[in-house]
């Protein structure tokens, strides 16, 4: 029995969501980002585990493949209609500066070699790769630097 939160999302706005099959989520977060892209108005297609990218596993040498969380495509601010792969993980996975155990740092070094394979995967494809931790889910947390307003 798992530990974390797992199901099958009851998708609410069906006409936004473009899977092939219903999206399964594996912890509380990746649900909270179900709801998020369901409810979204800006999020005008999503869908959840619907890409497959391969990836040399650094442990082992082999090749295998990598199934981001989440693709979206999204209206911005200006209008312009972009698409990004999510990966929804722990902020303890993401850095091995955020580290706190061996297994994070196996986590982060496995992470690594799927998000390097990710991020030259959605070049070609004209998207963005963005990686979704639980500070960005619930707005809690170390704050990003952005840049600064002009007044």
């Amino acid at each position: 029995m798992s530990k974390y939160a797992q199901g099958t999302y009851q998708i609410l706005n069906p006409e936004k969501y473009a899977g092939k099959k219903l999206p399964y989520y594996r912890s509380s977060w990746e649900n909270s980002f179900c709801r998020f892209c369901d409810n979204n108005p800006a999020i005008i297609q999503w869908s959840s585990e619907s890409i497959m990218i391969p990836y040399v596993n650094p442990f082992t040498g082999k090749k295998t493949i990598y199934i981001p969380d989440f693709f979206i495509v999204y209206m911005n601010k200006k209008g312009q209609r972009k698409g990004e792969v999510i990966e929804v993980k722990p902020f303890s996975q993401v850095a091995m500066e955020n580290t706190k155990s061996m297994r994070d740092k196996a986590s982060v070094a496995l992470n690594t070699a799927k998000w390097t394979a990710a991020r030259a995967w959605c070049k070609s494809q004209g998207v963005t790769f963005r990686i979704v931790t639980e500070f960005d889910i619930y707005h809690t947390g170390p704050k990003k630097k952005g840049p600064k307003k002009k007044r």
